[in-house]
């Protein structure tokens, strides 16, 4: 894929975290950090898919990658927020599968016969894949936290 089309993600993916950012009111000198979080994150997804991993993979990879990214950050800056984690993920949630999901079921729950097959079947595929996309998200986010995060320990007690 061409640069203009990863810039295009990149900007995308800054536009949704700092968005979010301002409504998990992470404060307006963070801001920034958050659109760094969201381009990082869609173009870490968008060259993992280019390079042909399926979607849940890609979220992972890219998941694991902002999340290896902040905790480094955290070392080298006064940046303490969950938050930061958090909305740079934002761009990564699949809500087109989510809404098919839902959609799909609400379809089969309303029908007066015992629905059509094809909706059911495609209904589970999306919401199987939600839940997958989902849970990549979070591990690829846990796994640096905890592997990376600095130990401090308690004097008080």
């Amino acid at each position: 894929m061409s640069a203009d089309f990863y810039l295009h993600q990149m900007g995308c993916g800054a536009i949704a975290a700092a968005g979010f950012g301002v409504l998990f009111n992470v404060g307006f000198r963070l801001l920034p950090w958050c659109a760094a979080s969201g381009a990082v994150a869609l173009g870490v997804r968008t060259a993992s898919l280019d390079l042909g991993l399926n979607l849940e993979g890609a979220s992972f990879m890219a998941a694991l990658a902002l999340g290896t990214a902040v905790q480094v950050l955290r070392k080298h800056t006064d940046i303490i927020e969950n938050a930061l984690d958090v909305v740079g993920c934002i761009p990564l949630v699949p809500g087109s599968f989510a809404a098919k999901a839902i959609l799909g079921l609400m379809a089969i729950s309303a029908a007066k016969d015992s629905g059509d097959p094809q909706t059911l079947v495609a209904s589970l595929q999306f919401t199987l894949r939600v839940l997958f996309i989902t849970g990549a998200i979070g591990s690829g986010v846990a796994i640096p936290t905890l592997l990376l995060r600095t130990r401090t320990r308690n004097l008080a007690g």
